[in-house]
């Protein structure tokens, strides 16, 4: 199964299994936007609720708050979003279909690598252990063929970012021969800015009414209420805000199911730290970040950093961590020096002091920040993407398993009496009362029991427990484990301890 064939797999198995699905699709969709099932939501939720605990319950310097959605007008000329928050447009002619003119671009680049990776991965497999990688990526023909195109391209490609030369992107996407994936064709217009801040107007009336903008980032709610949180919780700098809401952007190319979507939610924190001391800080939050990811358990090998060559107008230093995901290496997570650019913009617009008056040194001054931000939807993607696993059975049959990480799975253990009688549903219920307090559970009596632990690995359950005929007897159930499919006879009033060094977020936080 190729990686494209994969993701649509996955995607009809969200579906199936009430993960995500379709906004509005009654009415034929809505383009690029998904609404979470019953299973997805509590994804979510456990998603965002470690991350959640592992900023503000671990770190006794970093606070949370709530902004809302509508903020003033002004928020978003002070932050620079009004003059620089587009993206560079072109459409096909022929598809009428519209594109990112970057995204093709570093498409084609990604292409280019895989080929390089390919020529890679036949010669590990032609030498084997003699194989020296390095030497094979300076000698191969084939390497050095595809790189020299690679670093022509790319070359152009930041020159024109640097530059903001909408002229030379179009020129780039016709001499790579870049088509529509539509049409086939290379019948493109020309390149055009397009901002990205969805619109509306506030007030009763027509002549009464302020344009507005539903946020973009959740980032500048923080921003404009520093001074609150920072005099209301005595903070003392170092510190950090954080915060998870949704956020909205026109995006022109909206794709790749959750990944790239028009509303989203964000998980964002903000540190604020004395100038000069900035980049001890980003190096920190650089290594925090990534141990917080590492710890789910799905393969330090599947996350990598990756620098950012343009800097944003705020930033003086920038990193994604970027994900393993199967259409390729992806940001995740997006960490960034801000320097004072926000804070000092919204002091010189609002003509408000905004300053932090250090008592040690007797200094005031506008604090630095370093961000870290990360997107809850491609948290949930990464997760989802990363287990579902299709196994061979010894009896020669697959099953589909969600292999979720534990703490972060939406059901924690299924209950199932092995039959609808004998006073064994009875039992099953006693069993799920003990158990209902602390962990989320599906009680499920229909269809063989074969077929019950396929519809809990489908949804990623780490527990299964049987009530047998045994059960009247002896007090004990049988406890089956997703993963390594292994089941073992326990006392009921064991159930929740052994479940519970699985599953707790408690304990995930502890590797922290």
């Amino acid at each position: 199964m190729t990686q494209e064939e994969l993701f649509k797999v996955l995607v009809a198995h969200c579906k199936e299994y009430g993960f995500i699905f379709p906004s509005s699709e009654i009415y034929d969709g809505l383009a690029a936007v998904y609404d979470y099932g019953q299973m997805g939501v509590q994804l979510k939720n456990n998603i965002k609720n470690y991350w959640w605990e592992a900023m503000t319950r671990l770190n006794e310097n970093i606070v949370g708050i709530d902004s809302c959605v509508f903020m003033h007008p002004k928020t978003w000329v002070a932050s620079g979003h009004v003059a620089a928050f587009n993206d560079p447009l072109i459409d096909n002619k022929d598809s009428k279909k519209r594109y990112r003119a970057d995204v093709l671009i570093e498409d084609y680049l990604a292409k280019i690598e895989e080929k390089i990776n390919k020529e890679v991965a036949k010669g590990r497999k032609r030498f084997g252990d003699a194989f020296d990688e390095a030497q094979f990526r300076a000698t191969n023909p084939n390497v050095l063929r595809e790189k020299a195109k690679y670093d022509e391209v790319h070359g152009r490609y930041l020159k024109a970012e640097e530059a903001n030369d909408l002229a030379e992107y179009k020129q780039i996407i016709v001499d790579c021969g870049i088509v529509c994936p539509i049409s086939g064709t290379s019948n493109w217009t020309d390149v055009r800015q397009f901002n990205l801040m969805f619109s509306t107007e506030m007030g009763a009336s027509a002549d009464a009414s302020m344009k507005i903008y539903l946020r973009p980032e959740t980032a500048q709610g923080i921003f404009v209420e520093y001074l609150n949180v920072q005099k209301t919780g005595r903070m003392k700098i170092p510190f950090g805000i954080a915060q998870i809401g949704k956020a909205f952007r026109n995006e022109i190319v909206a794709r790749q199911f959750i990944f790239r979507m028009r509303e989203f939610e964000q998980m964002e924190m903000e540190f604020f730290c004395k100038p000069g001391t900035e980049m001890e800080w980003f190096a920190k939050w650089k290594e925090n970040r990534m141990k917080w990811h590492v710890n789910l358990g799905m393969g330090a090998e599947n996350y990598r950093f990756h620098d950012h060559e343009k800097l944003a107008h705020y930033a003086n230093a920038a990193t994604d961590i970027e994900f393993n995901f199967p259409f390729g290496f992806k940001e995740l997570e997006g960490i960034h020096s801000r320097t004072d650019f926000d804070l000092g913009n919204h002091q010189k617009l609002s003509g408000k002091k905004i300053q932090y008056f250090d008592p040690e040194t007797g200094e005031s001054y506008v604090p630095y920040c370093v961000e870290t931000s990360i997107g809850v939807d491609r948290m949930c993607l990464a997760v989802l993407a990363h287990s579902y696993t299709v196994e061979k059975l010894e009896n020669g049959e697959e099953r589909v398993v969600m292999k979720i990480p534990a703490p972060l799975a939406p059901i924690k253990v299924a209950v199932m009496p092995l039959v609808k009688k004998d006073g064994l549903p009875e039992i099953a219920q006693k069993v799920v009362d003990t158990l209902k307090y602390d962990f989320s559970y599906q009680y499920d009596e229909k269809d063989s029991i074969g077929k019950r632990y396929r519809r809990q690995d489908a949804i990623g359950t780490p527990f299964c427990v049987t009530i047998d005929h045994e059960t009247l007897s002896d007090g004990c159930v049988t406890l089956r484990d997703r993963d390594s499919m292994t089941q073992e006879r326990v006392k009921i009033e064991e159930l929740r301890d052994i479940i519970e060094k699985k599953v707790s977020l408690t304990n995930l936080l502890r590797n922290l």
